[in-house]
């Protein structure tokens, strides 16, 4: 295993962080009939990709992999995941991912680097993927995020001609 070091965790770290908040930046300001219409073809919307991120990627990488909390939040259904309910509001959407952030920062900052997950799945080894630690899971949901970073950046583009620069 690795030495861990502050400057690679603050790395790390900042970079979720950053893309965390790409996210949220590219929801904010767009009204109620934006946020749940699909603009691409695959036919997904802003509040369906946020779900997404909140359930697969903050809550189950970081809660049931690293912390070994059970899948019991899974909703049931092909692509629930990304399924938004017309009786949710935007803004209970919007407050579950940022609640879900919160509960994975809790339980980075109480795992080292090096920490192995608490769950196993064995789809991991069927896709040819390794998740052996802490470290793979954030560089894996750092891209996650990031790529659906980039896709609200094509679909704001799209609703209000809104363009995200990084720089």
């Amino acid at each position: 295993m690795r030495a861990e070091t502050s400057s690679e965790r603050d790395l790390l770290l900042r970079r979720l962080a950053g893309q965390r908040r790409h996210v949220l930046d590219q929801v904010e300001g767009l009204g109620d009939d934006q946020l749940r219409r699909p603009v691409l073809p695959s036919g997904w919307t802003c509040l369906g990709l946020l779900r997404h991120l909140t359930l697969s990627d903050e809550r189950y990488w970081f809660g049931v992999v690293m912390a070994g909390q059970p899948l019991d939040f899974w909703p049931e259904g092909t692509n629930a995941d990304w399924l938004v309910r017309d009786d949710e509001s935007a803004a209970s959407v919007i407050s579950a991912y940022r609640a879900a952030i919160d509960g994975s920062d809790a339980i980075i900052a109480d795992l080292a680097l090096d920490a192995p997950p608490a769950t196993h799945e064995e789809w991991w080894a069927e896709s040819g993927q390794s998740f052996p630690d802490l470290r793979t899971v954030l560089v894996h949901v750092i891209v996650e995020t990031a790529t659906h970073a980039g896709h609200l950046d094509a679909v704001r583009e799209l609703l209000d001609g809104k363009k995200y620069l990084s720089i």
